[in-house]
């Protein structure tokens, strides 16, 4: 009885979610109080499927941007950009895409949205250019490029963390060559769809040529420090692997950091008023919901079935690897997921699979990939959202899984001839 509930409450809430008639947050907490006053868990229990450390580097990348905004730096790289592709739609689409897959992954995803969207909103603002696109285009680079090392994407450090001899430039070796040909493909596509509705504004872009992006910028001591600390922050991702620090403590400590050396020019509580809590409480309540799933032993379930079906076969298990987990990271959140995958795909040895590489890598690029199906399948899919609402540029569900799931079956469908030709024809012979 308590699986048909916890199922129940979860299809329930998603399909709440889908039709945004009520806050995605308020929805996805509503359905967390339901699993708690059926007993399906406790409080305890809830409060442990929150992943916190995902809500609190959020919080703390909310706190460094929304200080540093105030400086005008975000304002001035906008029209920087811009004039460096002249005010072009389809060049800056492409500069977008660059910019948001890089950054992705060597920093990660969801720090790159965080500092990108605000600059990318403000830039297509200024050039009277359809948001959406843009924002499309962020979120699948972001996935896409998160996808290429340990540190882009959640279920990557996850992985990473779990095999021993997996490195930063192991995950760029085996993942940045397919990587590279889903980026090419689904930005090519992205161009041709939309380039008739990217109209370039002569007059606008003469105008923006024009204009001093130094203006924009306040020049003072709030400027200095915080895009020092926030050099400092990403710098200190980037040296992640090296200092051994997690993500998330680097960007807590950023944030304070910031905090106290502004604390005489900003009020703090304004600051805190400013961060993204709608966001951060969908993140809660979502990681509530699949844990419920994960209560009644649902999730664990569709993992053994997954060994089941492949019969202990390499090939088989490492495409039923790929697909399933790319399919359903598009429905609940790849970070819980891959946190009940992991073990599973560890017992593989004990069915006499003694190299399960090939199987990791389908886990991480199914999960990672998989982000781009829905609004909700990926950390920095819900961030891009959240932002663009707040700059009233909203991003449906339904029309963003429009693109998002045939991008989804596309990159599922390169991955799987890449799997199979890098790894897999050895075990065939």
């Amino acid at each position: 009885m308590s699986t048909i509930l916890a199922l129940l409450i979860f299809v329930v809430s998603y399909i709440l979610i889908m039709t945004e008639k009520w806050n995605r947050a308020l929805v996805a907490l509503a359905g967390g109080v339901l699993l708690l006053v059926t007993n399906i868990y406790e409080w305890d229990d809830a409060l442990g499927f929150i992943d916190w450390e995902t809500v609190a580097l959020l919080f703390s990348m909310m706190v460094l941007v929304s200080i540093t905004k105030k400086t005008g730096i975000f304002t001035y790289v906008a029209i920087r950009l811009a004039q460096l592709v002249k005010g072009r739609p389809v060049p800056l689409l492409v500069v977008t895409a660059v910019f948001t897959a890089v950054g992705s992954a060597f920093l990660d995803n969801v720090t790159t949205v965080l500092l990108f969207v605000p600059v990318l909103l403000s830039l297509v603002e200024r050039l009277k250019l359809p948001a959406f696109p843009y924002l499309l285009t962020t979120i699948f680079c972001s996935n896409i490029g998160g996808t290429a090392t340990l540190i882009g994407d959640p279920p990557n450090i996850m992985i990473g963390q779990a095999v021993e001899h997996f490195t930063f430039l192991s995950f760029l070796y085996h993942l940045g060559p397919v990587v590279l040909i889903i980026f090419l493909i689904v930005l090519s596509i992205i161009i041709l769809l939309f380039r008739n509705k990217l109209t370039y504004n002569e007059a606008l872009a003469e105008e923006l040529m024009k204009r001093d992006a130094k203006e924009h910028l306040k020049v003072s001591k709030l400027l200095v420090q915080s895009v020092s600390v926030l050099l400092l922050t990403i710098a200190g991702f980037m040296m992640h692997p090296i200092v051994h620090m997690d993500i998330t403590t680097i960007a807590v400590c950023g944030a304070l950091l910031l905090l106290l050396l502004s604390d005489k020019e900003l009020d703090v509580e304004h600051v805190f008023q400013e961060v993204e809590w709608v966001t951060l409480f969908f993140f809660m309540g979502l990681f509530m919901l699949v844990g419920g799933l994960e209560t009644v032993g649902i999730i664990d379930e569709l993992a053994r079935g997954m060994v089941w079906i492949s019969g202990g076969d390499m090939p088989i298990t490492s495409m039923v690897m790929l697909w399933s987990s790319g399919l359903l990271s598009g429905i609940v959140d790849n970070i819980p997921f891959v946190a009940a995958m992991i073990p599973v795909v560890q017992e593989l040895q004990g069915y006499g699979m003694m190299d399960v590489d090939p199987v990791w890598w389908s886990l991480a690029l199914g999960a990672c990939l998989g982000g781009n199906g829905t609004l909700i399948g990926a950390s920095a899919n819900v961030v891009v959202a959240g932002l663009a609402a707040s700059y009233r540029q909203p991003i449906p569900f339904i029309r963003f899984s429009l693109y998002g799931i045939p991008v989804l079956l596309l990159s599922l469908l390169v991955s799987s001839v890449y799997i199979f030709f890098r790894y897999l024809l050895p075990f065939l012979s």
